[in-house]
């Protein structure tokens, strides 16, 4: 099933695993250049999960992450809001149906420019942190509904963000004291614990410091009903155990200081979840170098044709470990010291600067799974190397859930024009995730499920 001109090409898919869609193309085709296969059940079956794990939080997705069409085309048809940075990024939202009301500007230091086209388009949300913003917004942009950002303990998170967005809590007062004089509306507080978090706790002391700041609003004439907890959720393929530590900890501290009786509207800005392990990457071993090391040891260097200019900036940007796994047996292969680079001209490009793979052969592939965030998005072409085509399944038991929502039609227009009819399919629309994989969502009608 093809996807229009520049989208990616969406397989329907009864029985088969990414693994199996990998296997077939390299053993199958003459494919040479790197690639991603996308599961989109996976992103279906997050978006389940966080509705079963946090329902009083709204999920607006953080478009940086992935800004792939058909991650945002399914998103948007699952519900979710959108947490957009820029221009370019409300207009990519806004070109595919999402209206204005679902997306949160979450870039407290903006351009004029972008304020003035956030207004234009009826996009009033939006966040600030200082007080030359907010002269800005008066000036460009005077019916926002403004999010003040407040700087919290981010020391737990592989990003911390923090350094460079947030204000103070002592500043507090000031900013919104300056918001009420110039006749702003500041309808709620955001933090952000930072991307990848690694302490729940992060979670609550923030929420606690949130409810501090609704009472000092209060008093300086702010009616405040809004809260945006941020991102920092994990999405990596394994057991969720962190992601539901961090759902139980933030259930409690909302019930705790904003309870369902407040009518505090509550959103939050995930990334990663939704689609860190939905993606995999295959590159191509287009070169290999053996040498040795000062005590004799042989080493391996294999060179693949994606690289830190590309797929793994997220090496860089995101501090991100990647894995490679070696598509073939390797029962009779000697293991070897190893190190992986990429295509460029450049040694910085460097992959796994050390690990233990079995001999590979050039042509053969290696692959590496959860490649979903903050890898796409900023990939370059940089020496004149492409970035990776990709590909997305779709089993058949999730399409017909789509079917059943009202966005279906959206949804079939950016998946294709092709009509397809599964009346006859032993499927049901209801996704089950009481297995917990993530590789394959079973929708079978004998099995409990859970409704969004």
């Amino acid at each position: 099933m093809k996807s229009p001109v520049g989208n990616p090409t969406v397989e329907l898919t009864t029985d088969k695993t990414v693994f199996d869609i990998i296997t077939s193309t390299i053993k199958t085709s003459d494919q040479e250049e790197p690639f991603i296969v996308a599961d989109l059940a996976d992103i279906v079956y997050k978006f389940k999960l966080w509705k079963l794990k946090m329902p009083r939080v709204e999920p607006f997705y953080a478009v940086k992450c992935n800004d792939a069409p058909t991650v945002l085309h399914l998103l948007a048809a699952l519900g979710t809001g959108f947490d957009c940075a820029s221009k370019n990024e409300i207009e990519s939202v806004l070109s595919i149906g999402v209206e204005p009301e679902r997306i949160i500007y979450a870039n407290p230091c903006k351009t004029r420019g972008f304020i003035r086209h956030a207004a234009n388009v009826g996009v009033k949300m939006m966040t600030f942190d200082n007080e030359m913003e907010l002269h800005k917004v008066k000036a460009l942009h005077p019916d926002a509904e403004l999010v003040i950002r407040i700087r919290v303990d981010d020391s737990s998170s592989i990003c911390q963000l923090g350094v460079k967005f947030g204000c103070n809590i002592k500043d507090v007062p000031h900013l919104l004291q300056v918001a009420k004089e110039l006749d702003l509306n500041v309808i709620g507080v955001s933090f952000h614990v930072g991307s990848n978090c690694q302490d729940s706790g992060a979670y609550s002391s923030a929420i606690a410091s949130c409810r501090h700041i609704f009472d000092i609003a209060e008093d300086i004439g702010h009616h405040m009903d809004f809260l945006d907890i941020g991102g920092g959720f994990p999405g990596f393929k394994g057991p969720y155990v962190s992601f539901e530590e961090i759902c139980n900890v933030v259930a409690e501290s909302l019930d705790e200081h904003f309870p369902p009786e407040s009518g505090v509207r509550i959103i939050a800005e995930p990334g990663r979840y939704f689609v860190a392990s939905a993606f995999t990457l295959c590159t191509n071993i287009i070169a290999k170098r053996e040498t040795f090391s000062e005590d004799g040891e042989p080493i391996c260097m294999y060179y693949v044709n994606d690289g830190v200019y590309g797929s793994f900036n997220c090496l860089m940007f995101d501090h991100a470990e990647v894995e490679p796994i070696p598509l073939v047996d390797p029962k009779y292969r000697p293991m070897v010291r190893s190190s992986v680079w990429g295509p460029t001209c450049d040694s910085l490009d460097c992959i796994m600067k050390t690990c233990d793979l079995p001999t590979l052969n050039v042509s053969e592939w290696l692959m590496f799974e959860n490649m979903g965030a903050y890898t796409i998005s900023a990939a370059s072409t940089f020496n004149g190397f492409q970035k990776p085509e990709m590909r997305c399944i779709l089993p058949v038991h999730v399409m017909k859930y789509l079917q059943s929502l009202p966005t279906w039609a959206n949804l079939l227009e950016a998946f294709g024009d092709q009509v397809l009819d599964f009346s006859n399919a032993n499927v049901s629309t209801d996704c089950d995730i009481t297995n917990g994989n993530t590789d394959n969502i079973h929708l079978l009608p004998h099995q409990e499920s859970v409704s969004a």
